[in-house]
């Protein structure tokens, strides 16, 4: 198990923790770090990526995956945290506050959905589709095309070519990338959503093209002690985007919830 502990100055701190989307790495949350000084902030990276890189078992899930969290609590003497999760990570958050609401004390989900929408697993199809007929290379090579906005994409020509560097030097392989997409697409929380028991942030971007931001509204109404905050831009990678007003929003939610 490969995790971080970023200790606050503050003693007594809450503890966060960030699980990533579907990358699976810590590092995707260094745009949050500095703003969550003030917690105690735990990442990991998720079985079968960065250095957790691994073969996964069959039948690899998404309630496998927040039971990975759970573990990662424990290695780090963490009764119960604040869970962040990006996507993939924001339904493996999902998981563990129906699974296991005590170890939860509040719930952020970003660009995430209770089931997969149409639209999203055609995306994963194609994606996948490109990455068995052309390799991880041109899978890398189009990755941030469902990540981030068009404009921002162009601006930031440098440090996306950075990325796809890293992301290719660090390919979490195929058979692992399937599998990780095999549980997201088979994740369905609709009829137990109404247990969510701990306060929750829905946060999600209008112009998400992987993810449409329905089915973050479709979470806030169904889960009971929901806030849906909906940014205009951003894409699916929001955080990383448009950090100041990611941080601000994340910042005001967790501050009111950890007295």
């Amino acid at each position: 198990m490969f995790f971080d502990v970023h200790e606050s100055s503050r003693s007594g701190a809450p503890t966060v923790l960030l699980s990533a989307g579907l990358g699976g790495t810590a590092a995707y949350w260094a745009p949050q770090f500095d703003a969550l000084k003030s917690f105690r902030v735990v990442t990991y990276d998720q079985a079968g990526t960065g250095r957790n890189r691994r073969v996964l078992p069959e039948g690899h899930s998404i309630a496998a995956m927040a039971d990975e969290i759970a573990t990662v609590l424990d290695a780090t003497g963490t009764e119960s945290a604040h869970i962040v999760g990006h996507a993939l990570g924001g339904l493996a958050a999902l998981e563990l506050a129906l699974a296991r609401p005590g170890r939860v004390r509040s719930l952020t989900i970003v660009n995430g959905w209770a089931a997969a929408h149409a639209h999203t697993k055609r995306c994963f199809e194609m994606r996948l589709a490109l990455l068995k007929h052309d390799g991880p290379a041109a899978y890398v090579r189009a990755q941030p095309i469902f990540l981030y906005p068009a404009d921002w994409l162009a601006a930031n020509a440098d440090r996306v070519a950075q990325e796809e560097a890293h992301g290719l030097a660090g390919f979490q392989g195929a058979d692992t990338l399937r599998a990780r997409v095999a549980a997201l697409l088979a994740f369905d929380a609709r009829p137990r959503l109404a247990n969510v028991a701990c306060p929750t942030l829905i946060s999600a971007a209008r112009d998400d093209v992987l993810v449409p931001s329905v089915m973050s509204r479709e979470l806030a109404e169904a889960i009971p002690q929901a806030e849906l905050h909906v940014q205009p831009w951003g894409g699916h990678a929001i955080n990383v985007t448009e950090p100041a007003a990611f941080n601000g929003q994340l910042l005001d939610f967790l501050d009111h919830r950890s007295d």
